[in-house]
């Protein structure tokens, strides 16, 4: 039993390991576009891509994880990762332009696309069900503490030494967590027989791509009526229902979308799209409102977002240990409560409301998804078999990447167009901001409580359920 719990702990300590480096680098970089568009002497659409293109890699390599690691092993899928995330952080390190930077920011998107939808089913195969929640919520605590201090690690990087730097600080913990990796983490059986879906990843694959590059474009509804943006987002929607109906029928798809058959794994997935929404619409409407309303600058608008992620990184321990004792669905209604009485709290903010009041708001929205986001993950996975859940990890990651995406773009019409219509209609730019803000924030909060029904109906235990047309397989697990 001690040595069972010493390679579960060890398991653990490996994938937070691989979680923190990857979600720093990408905090870090965000600090680091201004002077690459001074080195290398380029605009911002083109430096841009550096974000644009690994959240784009990041998302077309996702469904390919559950099959390749049924056929291959998640122990050695995550590895190669690992190893693909170290040496292009080598590779973007050592770039001489432009290209080599993109190329290198790439190569990490696929690597992030390979080992976060794997974190979690390596932490489940490690640990019991009933103690799953707190491990997952440490897991959590490492995802979002990353992204808290991203930002504060670059800009120190930044002042004593140049944009290399930020490539450089990966290599260190993820050479710890390659040492750790092939040392601790265990293999599970292999697949060897299940035939690759090539129809269905080509349909998903060129899906993805075109919304995620379609809704990456839009910087405003004019943009919509361009043939660049409205083209790649209708043939991606396309293909992604050509890619649904094809896999119905299909006896091994790349994507079990069967598993949506099951309740709570169903509900938990259109709860973390909510969240998700709600997570990345504050990104967007936060700097919006506190600077061309209230006048702050980037830094004072960046150190806002604080309070959020450490109070989220707080929170996901304590609520997954309350999984474990059996109070989810109490837990995951109270974190959407909670969200969406934040939410309502930023929309009814003047443009002369007290930063500390912000931050107040801010932090209790990150109380709300530590509570509401990773413990309603953990009880829609363990309502899975085992072996399923590297697909559903994929199918939930791949879920939020695409709602947040089409949430963020809905958003940002949203505010020009309301802002538009505002001033023609003789309100100052000030004002029509803040309306524009404030009704995103009201519309943001009714999301969150529609999810609210949905966590009333989760377990508060551990309740294996077999999606209906796939009970015959099920048996043999």
């Amino acid at each position: 039993m001690r040595t069972r719990n010493a390679v579960a702990y060890r398991t653990l300590i490996t994938v937070l390991l691989g979680t923190f480096t990857v979600s720093l680098n990408n905090s870090a970089l965000n600090l680091a576009i201004p002077e690459l568009m001074r080195v290398f002497d380029a605009g911002a659409a083109r430096v841009g891509w550096v974000m644009s293109l690994f959240l784009l890699a990041m998302g077309m390599t996702m469904p390919l994880t559950g099959f390749l690691a049924a056929r291959f092993g998640t122990r050695r899928l995550y590895l190669l990762g690992l190893w693909l995330f170290l040496l292009s952080s080598l590779l973007g390190a050592l770039a001489a332009g432009l290209a080599g930077v993109l190329l290198a920011r790439g190569l990490q998107g696929v690597a992030a696309g390979l080992m976060m939808p794997l974190s979690l089913p390596l932490i489940f195969a490690a640990w019991p069900a009933e103690r799953r929640g707190r491990v997952t919520g440490l897991w959590g605590f490492a995802a979002m503490v990353a992204p808290a201090i991203g930002p504060g690690v670059g800009g120190l990087l930044l002042e004593v030494s140049s944009w290399p730097a930020l490539f450089v600080m990966n290599l260190p913990v993820a050479i710890l967590a390659l040492a750790s990796g092939h040392g601790y983490l265990t293999e599970r059986p292999l697949d060897r027989k299940r035939p690759f879906d090539l129809a269905g990843f080509v349909l998903v694959t060129l899906g993805v791509g075109g919304v995620l590059i379609a809704l990456g474009a839009v910087a405003s509804p004019l943009d919509l009526l361009a043939y660049r943006s409205w083209a790649p987002l209708a043939v991606g929607m396309l293909l992604l229902v050509v890619f649904v109906h094809v896999e119905r029928g299909r006896r091994y798809p790349l994507l079990e979308l069967r598993l949506f058959s099951v309740r709570v794994f169903r509900a938990s997935v259109l709860i973390a799209c909510a969240q998700a929404v709600a997570t990345f619409g504050c990104l967007l409407l936060i700097p919006l409102w506190m600077q061309q309303v209230m006048g702050y600058d980037a830094l004072t608008t960046g150190m806002m977002f604080l309070p959020a992620a450490l109070m989220a990184a707080a929170c996901s321990p304590w609520a997954g240990r309350l999984v474990d004792r059996g109070s989810a669905r109490r837990i995951v209604v109270l974190g959407l409560l909670v969200t969406a009485a934040a939410l309502l709290g930023l929309a009814a903010l003047g443009h002369d409301a007290p930063l500390w009041l912000i931050g107040v708001l801010m932090a209790a929205r990150g109380v709300g998804l530590g509570f509401g986001y990773l413990p309603a993950t953990t009880v829609g996975l363990n309502a899975l078999h085992d072996d399923r859940i590297a697909q559903a990890s994929a199918m939930n990651n791949l879920g939020r990447r695409l709602a947040s995406a089409l949430g963020v773009a809905a958003l940002a019409l949203h505010h020009d167009l309301r802002t538009s219509h505002l001033i023609a209609q003789g309100a100052s730019g000030e004002a029509a901001a803040l309306a524009a803000a404030s009704e995103a924030f009201v519309a943001l909060a009714v999301l969150v409580l529609l999810a609210t029904p949905l966590a009333l109906s989760l377990p508060s235990h551990r309740c294996e359920e077999t999606p209906a047309h796939d009970s015959h397989r099920a048996t043999k697990i």
